[in-house]
């Protein structure tokens, strides 16, 4: 019975060392060899080169005609419509203006959330450059899904082009 008490106890010091309000300190065994899980800058997860450089290099979509919302089951579709000069636009997307971690969305302090309308241009010796665009058929769209959390802190949206800004109020 004695053999089998002072490895439970042992265990169970070491175990009581990893987690709780002493995982900093001597008594945690991820340390005493100079290891330990913490981040080197003391916590934070900021990549080291900053969210700035995440910020997306695609040029504006030349003008934006319109935005809506539309309802999903865990928030909203914000759907925006645009119109470029000629054919061929590709990977259009809406991105936060602001460089933000995937997945997190928060407005400025004023309560707005601005985004941008981004996409690629046809390669300039392209035959989709060379055809204008038609206002019946050549719509581009692009969606920005909010879930309701996201939206609660949301006053308006402001969604910026190359050349034009539309707003729409929650």
């Amino acid at each position: 019975m004695t053999k089998l008490i002072a490895p439970l106890l042992i265990s169970t010091l070491v175990l009581s060392g990893c987690g709780g309000r002493f995982s900093d300190s001597g008594w945690n065994p991820l340390g005493w060899l100079g290891g330990g899980g913490g981040t080197p800058d003391g916590g934070s997860l900021e990549p080291e080169e900053g969210y700035a450089s995440l910020a997306d290099s695609r040029p504006g979509i030349p003008q934006i005609t319109g935005a809506r919302w539309e309802p999903l089951n865990e928030g909203r579709l914000l759907v925006v419509t645009a119109m470029a000069p000629t054919k061929g636009y590709n990977s259009v997307e809406i991105v936060t203006a602001r460089p933000q971690p995937r997945g997190r969305i928060s407005p400025d302090a004023d309560g707005v959330l601005r985004l941008r309308m981004v996409g690629l241009p046809p390669l300039p010796d392209s035959e989709a450059a060379r055809l204008p665009a038609r206002a019946e058929t050549d719509q581009i769209t692009a969606a920005f899904a909010l879930s309701y959390r996201q939206l609660a802190g949301i006053t308006a949206i402001e969604i910026a082009s190359a050349s034009n800004v539309v707003t729409i109020r929650r």
